[in-house]
């Protein structure tokens, strides 16, 4: 039976998926397929290469430095996120934090990141032959926050995050013959969206892409029918989830060492506590 995992986006809340991906390397947890979004794009890919510990370095001290996030980012750049500093100047095999693209590339999941086509407003989904040795262009793509940064290219096409159209892809795995998934979310249990705030501020600048606009004001019901379907499919015994069970408030944006390091550590001690469980459902020995 194909197995599967969905890694929810988040920003700065994805230092506890970090944690939740370290205890399954560290426990040979695998999958036949993997799909990232957003942040969890990048999440997924330092647990598809088996890069332990990698991501909690992005978030516990990598984004201490102002080239990884912040105002002067986006005054800059038009990117509070310092894509091409996240994802190319620590990222690439000269970097201060190279993924191993090689490890990626050999190991046998099939692996996705979603973004956003910033002209149709439709989910694009990029798999390894997309992600080239020192091009994370696809990574980059599926984390472009409209508005707080500027679409990215892909191969000449303009993609913005994929959260905007694909928050929780559980249905793009079931197309791609999954029928057991684990699903990490960024929020809370019960979580539920609420309508995008700001609608003057993003209608405005976003007015050339209208069918991104679309997506950002029709997003909370878009997501809440997956976040449903998801908790169905787990009271059916199809998927597991995993969310963090601290109480520790965090925003997108916000970047604090403790707090992250706090995030990371609640995703390990969820994970570790559930080993057993999560090696039953996935039928691993």
């Amino acid at each position: 039976m194909k197995t599967g995992l969905v890694v929810e986006g988040g920003g700065m809340k994805c230092a506890y998926s970090s944690g939740v991906l370290d205890v399954f390397l560290e426990n040979d947890i695998n999958f036949d397929y993997v799909n990232g979004v957003s942040a969890g794009s990048a999440c997924a890919a330092s647990y598809v290469a088996g890069q332990r510990e990698r991501n909690r370095r992005f978030y516990s001290i990598h984004s201490m430095s102002k080239k990884y996030a912040s105002l002067d980012n986006l005054i800059r750049t038009g990117s509070f996120f310092g894509l091409d500093y996240i994802y190319s100047t620590l990222t690439n095999e000269d970097g201060a934090d190279p993924l191993d693209y090689d490890a990626m590339e050999a190991n046998p999941c099939e692996f996705e990141v979603v973004a956003t086509d910033a002209s149709t407003g439709h989910a694009a989904y990029f798999n390894k032959k997309d992600m080239k040795r020192n091009d994370y262009a696809a990574i980059k793509a599926s984390c472009a926050l409209p508005v707080m940064s500027n679409p990215q290219l892909v191969d000449g096409r303009e993609y913005f995050d994929g959260g905007v159209s694909d928050s929780l892809p559980i249905q793009r795995a079931w197309e791609k013959g999954v029928r057991k998934a684990v699903v990490i979310f960024s929020k809370p249990e019960g979580y539920l969206m609420q309508p995008q705030k700001h609608r003057v501020i993003f209608t405005f600048a976003l007015r050339k892409y209208p069918a991104v606009i679309y997506r950002l004001r029709h997003r909370h019901e878009f997501y809440n029918r997956q976040i449903t379907k998801i908790r169905q499919m787990r009271d059916q015994g199809k998927v597991i989830t995993f969310s963090p069970s601290a109480d520790i408030k965090v925003s997108t944006y916000k970047v604090d060492q403790d707090i992250m390091e706090e995030l990371y550590q609640n995703g390990r001690e969820d994970a570790e506590r559930r080993v057993d469980e999560l090696k039953e459902f996935l039928s691993v020995k």
